[in-house]
Order: C-alpha cells, then sequence, then structure tokens
C-alpha cells in the first residue's frame, strides 16, 4: 500500500487552496462583465429555423387521421392505411376566424402549444382570416371585416407569447399574390404590416406568404413584402396548397430572397411531386411531394414542410368537398402516384 507523507498532504492543501482562489477570480471577473453586458437573452426568434432546433407537431386528432378511422370502418383497409402514414406526417395548422373566432382562438392556441412543449416540438399555424380571403379563387371565399382583422391576430399572438412557445406561423397564403387582381394592395399591405407588427412585437417566428413561381413576379412581389416589413420578421413561405415543383419554386425563392437582402424562406411541398397544371383546384393526376424536413445547406431555404394538408380539399370544384375537408379519393390518388 503507497504511503502518503506529511510533506505530500501539504502540497495537496496547497494546491486546492490555489484552485479555490482562482475559481474566486474567474466568478468576480464574470459578473463584473455581466454588469457591464446587461442580462442574457435568447436569441431573437427571427434569425433561428426553429425546424432545424426542433421536431414539428403533429395534430394526434387532425382530419386526415379521421377520415383514415372512417375509411377502416368502411372496410377500405388499403386505403385506411395510406391516409394514416399521410396522417403522421407534420403540417400546418390553420386558424380561420369561422372555425376559431375571438374568444376562442387564443385559448386553443395556448392548449396546443402547451402540449408541444414537453416533446420539444415546433407547431405550424397557419393564419387566415385576411378580409376578402380567397378573392381570387373564391372556394375558400370569407375572413374578417377590416376592424376586427388585427384584433383577431393580436389574440394568436398573445397566447404564443404568453406560454413563450417555441412557434412558427405563416401568415395569409396568397393574400399579397391576389392583390393586385382583386384590386386590395393597399388594404393588404396594411393589414398585413399590423399582423407583422403584432407577430413580431410577440417574438413569433414569421413567415408572410409570397404565392408561388407562376404567380406574381419578383419585382413586384419583393415589392409588397418590404411595403409590409418583412424585414422584421423571419421570411417569406411558397407555393402554399399549390403544386409548382420543388425546382421551380427554388429559383423563384432564390431571387426573391436577394431582391429583399437575404431574406429567409420556406417552401410548401405537400402535394408537387408530379408539378403543376393550370387547373390549380384538386386536379386530376398529381402526387405527394417528398416528405418535409429542415434544409442546413447555408442558404436561406430553412425548411421544405407540408403547409396545407394534402388530403384536404380546395374547395367545391372537381367534385371535392368544401375546401378543407379531407377529399377522400384525391388523397388516395396523390398518396398512390407518390409509390406509396
Amino acid at each position: 500500500m503507497a504511503l502518503v507523507g506529511r510533506g505530500e498532504h501539504g502540497i495537496v492543501k496547497v494546491l486546492l487552496a490555489a484552485g479555490v482562489a482562482v475559481a474566486l477570480v474567474v466568478v468576480g471577473v464574470l459578473l463584473a462583465r455581466a454588469q457591464e453586458w446587461g442580462p442574457f437573452e435568447e436569441a431573437d426568434p427571427q434569425t433561428r429555423n426553429v425546424f432545424a432546433e426542433r421536431a414539428q407537431y403533429v395534430d394526434p386528432l387532425n382530419r386526415t387521421r379521421r377520415a383514415a378511422d372512417q375509411l377502416r370502418a368502411d372496410g377500405r383497409a388499403d386505403d385506411a392505411d395510406l391516409l394514416m402514414r399521410m396522417a403522421a406526417v407534420p403540417s400546418g395548422i390553420w386558424l380561420t376566424p369561422e372555425q376559431f373566432p375571438r374568444g376562442t382562438v387564443g385559448e386553443y392556441v395556448a392548449d396546443l402549444v402547451a402540449s408541444t412543449e414537453d416533446r420539444d416540438e415546433v407547431p405550424l399555424f397557419v393564419l387566415y382570416g385576411i378580409p376578402g380571403r380567397d378573392c381570387s379563387g373564391g372556394f375558400s371565399a370569407g375572413g374578417l371585416e377590416e376592424e376586427s382583422y388585427r384584433p383577431w391576430v393580436q389574440e394568436v399572438a398573445d397566447a404564443l407569447a404568453v406560454a413563450d412557445a417555441t412557434a412558427a406561423v405563416v401568415v395569409e397564403p396568397d393574400a399579397l399574390a391576389s392583390a393586385p387582381e382583386c384590386d386590395v394592395v393597399d388594404q393588404r399591405v396594411r393589414l398585413l404590416g399590423e399582423a407583422v407588427d403584432v407577430l413580431a412585437t410577440a417574438g413569433v417566428t414569421t413567415y408572410v406568404d409570397a404565392g408561388h413561381s407562376d404567380w406574381v413576379a419578383v419585382r413586384p412581389m419583393a415589392q409588397m413584402l418590404r411595403d409590409v416589413g418583412i424585414d422584421r420578421v423571419r421570411g417569406f413561405s411558397t407555393n402554399v396548397s399549390n403544386y409548382q415543383t420543388d425546382a421551380d419554386e427554388l429559383v423563384f425563392a432564390e431571387r426573391l430572397s436577394a431582391a429583399l437582402g437575404g431574406t429567409h424562406w420556406i417552401t410548401d411541398r405537400g402535394r408537387n411531386g408530379n408539378g403543376a397544371t393550370e387547373v390549380w383546384c384538386n386536379p386530376d393526376g398529381r402526387a405527394l411531394g417528398k416528405l418535409p424536413g429542415y434544409v442546413a445547406d447555408g442558404s436561406g431555404l430553412d425548411a421544405y414542410l407540408w403547409v396545407k394538408p394534402p388530403a384536404e380539399s380546395d374547395g367545391t370544384c372537381n367534385q371535392g368537398p368544401l375546401a378543407g375537408e379531407v377529399y377522400l379519393d384525391m388523397a388516395v390518388d396523390l398518396a398512390r402516384a407518390a409509390g406509396w
């Protein structure tokens, strides 16, 4: 057995004392610096790619899942399996004032984000309540009166701010892209600018919708986004509810981002497996796109997502149900065309 002499014990005591002294000096320096720097703060949510930090939330009670359960009850087991696979893929949670009016939308958002925090998931909300909504298409027509729009958005933002939640929001698909043909550019820019102010102040990662590659050209879209205040939020979204290919959207988004000084973006790829046709409302022969996921290639592209749940109808066209309801035959066709 090794023996430790008195001299060795003395050396150990000296070394320990010296170590404690150094540690105290370091702590003192850090405290002094902290007083100079002020309190430490979390990174601005508009500078973060939240999809790279957390898995995206999947609503366990989404419409596609409920439709799959109904198919199974009807004896269509194979089709039910396809829809169950689709239901398990993360997609956007659409907030409309018809389904979630003022007085209820905030509570719904707060309850949902509370359920995601323990699992470190990020929900993607889609605001869809602008006055004159879907003015160019008509199948999703509706929305709020002008004076009611900001308070509705404020309720969503307040719920997210109070919960201190990690969440992302897409602001009003098609609202800017349809504004010129509906002759409502000034109104849309003003209302969307107010929404941007509210969400940015609440610290919510925000993407303002910019249409898609076969709609409004880069220059006028960039100007509308600047007027809305795109510099205050994370960026823009493209191809929401549409069918343009990843390749076409990438060219469009890169040019738009460059025109805006390097703004980030997300792209919806839920139904673009076979690209687009001239028909935008429940077109035949389409396919699911690739699965969603974040992008970490050093570009401005944050993620490819399924913003619109691909099983849901565009409207009462091509024998489809109301917009937002599950179109069973179309959903099955999309999945089979993608090789599922």
